[in-house]
């Protein structure tokens, strides 16, 4: 792997630098003894600090990786003991994961601090294979063969980066922060039919957690854990006022393994395998758009074999996770705006919440701990990340190089067609139910659609002049 340029980002590098009040609890730049390394993702961090930001990560994202296979298992007519695999599985195989997209084998993770989970955008296309009678098998085969083909794509998609200046990758970051803001809103209403969906209850402690993470971001010696903190005290607002339960955590078993093809052999039909293979070719995409955001954030470089090797970790969980009961692996990209938060950027911390994700999968106790922090609570922790992210975004727009005034309108044009596109679907959910599959499935997903719109605007209004390699990373 080439060796990696300075990070150009000072202003941050900077403020990381400064001395804290209390260097056990701040930020991994600010203690003085930490010891200095070539690239910002390589720190590594005395061990508590580092389970507390992957405590983080796993907060951050747990929602997201659970709602996959609760929906999945319920439309397939699951009793709750079986959905239960299907999330212990979830949560395995994204741990996994995790420690090979951060740590990397040769060949296999980009080595950034990137977590994995199960990606939301097959899941229409799973529901539609289950409806067909093809049952969970036909999906777990789909997903396979699909993970195959995305795998052998992998090094072809990484020889594309030269499409990807920073105006593209810019907007695509921030379309990722925008399409991710409705699950915060989602999370702040709570769960449709419970009591208390969309009240002023569910509001206020949103309101009160994000309050309580914007305080604890003010504190140098505690802006390192400012959503975890904010979390903790969100919860326990909430079990003062009767809005959260934990009389199902000691409920159930404490420990279960994974187990091979627990709902049968996978089985292999065209009609479900062609649609999931348009999906990973869009996962492909949407895992791109997230190493260029992550590595932009970290202020690290993405050389293409860096980008092949963090595509092929992806797509090979992707082909392996139904071999024990899961789906397709995407990056997430809620966790890059708690990087960007907390500028905590070393990739152990990350590692650190893969083997969390982990135990979870492992021991479903701890499982239902972090399940009963109440949903109005991440969602005020949410508006931070997801808000992070399309923040990062607009950075990156902003640092753009630009030749004139009119490579700067061209700019002005890629970004507001492209960002409008993204806000499309998450506005209006069902704008392109009458559009063929394909069309819909590439257009209704608010980053894919953004992304093919950026690249494509860039070629057409600046021609050769905006094919360049991502220096500016």
């Amino acid at each position: 792997m080439p060796e990696t340029p300075t990070p150009r980002h000072s202003s941050i590098d900077s403020e990381q630098s400064s001395p804290s009040a209390d260097p056990a609890l701040a930020g991994p730049s600010t203690s003085v003894s930490a010891p200095r390394t070539a690239r910002p993702e390589d720190e590594r961090l005395p061990l508590p600090r580092s389970l507390v930001y992957g405590a983080q990560h796993v907060l951050s994202m747990y929602g997201g990786v659970v709602a996959v296979p609760l929906i999945v298992g319920g439309a397939a007519g699951l009793p709750g003991d079986q959905i239960g695999v299907l999330v212990a599985s979830a949560l395995f195989v994204s741990g996994v994961t995790t420690l090979l997209q951060s740590l990397g084998i040769p060949f296999f993770g980009a080595k950034l601090p990137l977590v994995q989970g199960t990606t939301f955008g097959a899941v229409s296309t799973m529901l539609v294979i289950i409806a067909g009678d093809g049952g969970l098998p036909s999906v777990f085969g789909s997903v396979i063969v699909a993970g195959v083909v995305g795998f052998l794509l992998a090094p072809v998609v990484s020889r594309l980066q030269p499409l990807f200046p920073p105006v593209v990758t810019g907007t695509i970051i921030a379309a990722m922060g925008i399409s991710l803001l409705p699950v915060a809103a989602g999370w702040i209403m709570g769960t449709e039919g419970a009591p208390g969906y969309g009240g002023a209850l569910h509001l206020g402690l949103a309101a009160l957690t994000l309050v309580a993470v914007l305080l604890f971001s003010r504190i140098r010696a505690l802006s390192g854990v400012a959503i975890l903190l904010g979390i903790a005290v969100g919860t326990v607002i909430a079990a003062i006022v009767g809005a959260a339960d934990f009389s199902n955590v000691l409920t159930g078993s404490v420990v279960a393994l994974p187990r091979p093809f627990a709902f049968g052999v996978p089985t292999f039909h065209l009609a479900a395998i062609v649609p999931m293979v348009v999906v990973i070719i869009v996962t492909l995409m949407e895992t791109t758009a997230n190493l260029f955001a992550v590595t932009k954030v970290v202020g690290t470089d993405l050389p293409p074999r860096r980008l092949a090797d963090g595509l092929r970790a992806d797509m090979a969980a992707s082909a392996l996770a139904p071999l024990v009961n899961s789906f397709p692996a995407t990056a997430f990209a809620q966790n890059i705006g708690l990087i960007s938060v907390t500028r905590v950027r070393s990739r152990f911390t990350v590692a650190a919440g893969g083997v969390i994700l982990v135990l979870l999968g492992l021991v479903p106790l701890l499982g239902r701990v972090v399940a009963a922090v109440p949903q109005p609570v991440l969602g005020g922790a949410g508006l931070v990340l997801f808000g992070s992210v399309a923040a990062a975004g607009i950075r990156t727009i902003g640092e753009a190089p630009r030749r004139d005034d009119r490579d700067a309108g061209h700019d002005t044009l890629i970004v507001a067609v492209s960002l409008s596109l993204a806000v499309l679907p998450v506005a209006v959910p069902a704008l392109y139910d009458a559009l063929p599959s394909l069309a819909a499935m590439v257009l209704g997903s608010g980053v894919s659609a953004a992304a093919f719109s950026a690249v494509l605007l860039n070629l057409l209004l600046k021609g050769r002049g905006g094919i360049r390699p991502h220096d500016h990373l």
